[in-house]
């Protein structure tokens, strides 16, 4: 039972870390995009948060942080199938939550936390419950978002090897459907994007975690210790490598099938540890120790990403520039009575969510940064470092 207390611990402090850094970061263009474009489910979910929750970045990322709480809780109970003993599942349910992508999956707002939920929801429901219920639920998946493409295909191949002819013509059919209402470009020439994709993979896991990852499914391999997570990981990741030959590889649509795995490698390197005498296990802790550092240490450059800006000369290549200053920068406009501007098309959509619509009664141009601000100039500091200089010219009409 004590373990149990110490999950919910884990996972109401990684909620409310989750929510303090909220109040730090403002919508970026993307974000808007999806709140203000083309329908969809995520959109549908944040609409309902904004509606009960008001016009605020709270109500924005709400959803997004409920979906990590659940998928974090979804992947202790999916481990009950690898891990024998409580603690093993606590520290596999900590250094998810501390993965780069996963954080960034619970704050912004975009289609990868919904991915990673889906797919959790679909494994839980595939270990625990009749498989009758998965049918109604991938067609489910097959209409709130395109990036379950890749869940029917794992499933096609999965399906074939083992023997399921059901599961097979339902994912085969849904993988069908899907191409054919969203696409899927494998289009492109040959390019030199394979490095590119590896080093972003190890931004999205940490180096150690996805060469770990990356063995244990080549491993499982050659040993036929594959399962249903291990095809959901495994054809995502070769599918993402091989498209890297062709194309640049947005790097979210793959991402959260590659999670994954790690039930799998926590197994692996569990069993690995615990063969071994404990003179020879030490080559592990350290392993281990050293990971957990750098997840560590991620965390904290995330949390605390605005001091980085003293460290930038150009502050527009900060890691996180396009999630700040719109906030900021809508606040000064309305403390100016300023509630709606002409702008580049980026800004103004972000600035729209903070109640600064588009009109021609005022113009802004971003100019580049100086260290003195200019008459009539909108300027946006952080930690004393100015990061945004904006000019603001009335029309006269």
């Amino acid at each position: 039972m004590i373990h149990r207390y110490i999950l919910f611990l884990i996972l109401g402090v990684d909620a409310l870390l989750l929510f303090l850094q909220t109040s730090e970061v403002s919508i970026s263009y993307e974000e808007a995009l999806l709140l203000y474009g083309e329908g969809s489910f995520l959109q549908l979910l944040i609409k309902i948060s904004l509606y009960f929750f008001g016009q605020n970045d709270y109500a924005l990322r709400l959803p997004m942080i409920i979906l990590h709480t659940l998928s974090a809780y979804l992947l202790y109970k999916i481990s009950d199938k690898y891990l024998a003993d409580e603690r093993s599942k606590i520290w596999l349910v900590l250094i998810f939550i501390l993965l780069p992508g996963v954080i960034s999956s619970a704050i912004l707002v975009n289609s990868a936390g919904l991915v990673i939920f889906g797919l959790l929801l679909f494994v839980y429901i595939h270990q625990n419950y009749s498989h009758n219920l998965l049918y109604p639920l991938l067609v489910v998946y097959l209409f709130i978002e395109s990036d379950f493409v890749y869940l029917f295909l794992s499933l096609v191949f999965f399906a074939f090897t083992v023997r399921d002819k059901k599961l097979f013509l339902v994912s085969l059919l849904l993988f069908t459907l899907s191409t054919y209402l969203y696409g899927l470009d494998i289009s492109g020439s040959p390019s030199g994007y394979f490095l590119d994709i590896i080093g972003i993979y190890s931004a999205v896991f940490t180096p150690i975690v996805f060469i770990y990852i990356f063995y244990v499914l080549y491993r499982r391999y050659f040993t036929k210790e594959i399962d249903l997570l291990w095809f959901i990981a495994s054809v995502t990741l070769l599918l993402s490598i091989l498209l890297s030959f062709r194309q640049r590889v947005d790097i979210e649509h793959f991402a959260p099938y590659v999670i994954l795995a790690l039930p799998l490698a926590a197994k692996t390197f569990v069993s690995s540890y615990k063969v071994r005498l404990k003179i020879f296990r030490k080559n592990y802790r350290n392993i281990f120790t050293l990971t957990l550092i750098f997840l560590l240490l991620n965390s904290l450059v995330v949390f605390f990403n605005k001091e980085l800006y003293n460290f930038i000369e150009n502050p527009q290549t900060h890691f996180a520039y396009k999630m700040h200053v719109a906030k900021e920068l809508a606040d000064e406009l309305k403390n100016r009575n300023i509630n709606c501007i002409h702008t580049n098309n980026i800004m103004a959509q972000r600035l729209r969510f903070y109640g600064v619509n588009n009109c021609d009664s005022y113009i802004l141009v971003e100019n580049k940064v100086t260290d003195k601000s200019r008459l009539n100039s909108v300027t946006i500091s952080y930690k004393n470092k100015l990061i945004y200089e904006g000019y603001v010219t009335k029309v006269n009409k």
